[in-house]
């Protein structure tokens, strides 16, 4: 695991609804048991830093970073696409993209990955929902383009047509089985007994593990999805153990962050 991503996962699933910053040092402390090493931590900042998606402060405890609202805006999408908030249902129509220029660079089209976007060809971009991020990343690379609001005109099996042209679902697919079977021994292996930085040690492979969809899953609406997908049953492999393991890891968390407060083990139900 990579410190820059780590501490994307550590800001958007723990310290986003904690004021957004935290000292240096309990970043550190917060990536050990990740056996991330304080000088990778370090040079993950300031590279982030850098980037524009931290800031850099003065905390009571020491020198600290904050969110900048760029990278607020991005970890509340990426927060409500991985606990799956506020999707409703598909009106049958595709945001639909037509670019103007050269095919994108590697950069911008892993961007629209990110956002939910396939190709159905160099020029060519569709996803099943729009994203607000969209326009900016166009625009940000440079890029002219025309963007539409389409219906197949052939129904539901020409939508489907489209999916499968613009997704490798058989392949996402067996990512999602393949998720399931290596991350079953690390949260089965917390138990009751197990104290609370196990806990968060687990829980943070998981989530992270389960971040890493977005940058190739588009989250399709139920009707666009084959039948028995697999990644339902990821889903609530994940939901499951995710809320399970989060009372401890909320606690190992609250204690690195304020290193006066010591207690105990993990609270949780092994079931």
């Amino acid at each position: 695991m990579q410190a820059r991503s780590a501490l994307f996962d550590l800001y958007g699933d723990y310290l986003r609804t904690r004021g957004s910053r935290a000292p240096v040092a309990a970043l550190v402390r917060l990536l050990a048991p990740l056996d991330i090493a304080a000088p990778a931590v370090r040079t993950a900042v300031s590279r982030m830093v850098r980037q524009g998606w931290l800031h850099p402060l003065r905390m009571t405890s020491g020198p600290g970073y904050l969110l900048t609202p760029k990278a607020a805006r991005r970890l509340d999408e990426a927060t409500a696409r991985v606990y799956r908030i506020g999707r409703g249902g598909w009106d049958g129509r595709f945001d639909l993209v037509l670019l103007h220029d050269p095919p994108l660079a590697r950069r911008e089209t892993e961007r629209l990955a990110f956002l939910g976007y396939g190709p159905l060809s160099e020029q060519v971009w569709v996803a099943p929902r729009a994203s607000d991020e969209l326009d900016a990343v166009l625009q940000e690379a440079g890029a002219g383009y025309e963007r539409f609001s389409a219906a197949h005109s052939a129904g539901s099996a020409g939508a489907n047509a489209i999916v499968r042209k613009a997704w490798d679902l058989d392949r996402i697919g067996r990512s999602y089985q393949d998720f399931e079977a290596e991350l079953q021994p690390v949260v089965k292996a917390v138990t009751v007994r197990s104290p609370d930085e196990e806990a968060y040690a687990a829980r943070f492979r998981l989530v992270h593990a389960w971040r890493s969809f977005l940058f190739h899953d588009p989250q399709l609406p139920t009707p666009l999805l084959p039948p028995g997908w697999p990644g339902v049953h990821a889903a609530a492999f994940f939901d499951k153990h995710a809320a399970r393991l989060r009372p401890a890891a909320d606690r190992y968390v609250e204690r690195c962050l304020h290193p006066a407060h010591r207690s105990g083990r993990v609270g949780f139900s092994d079931t």
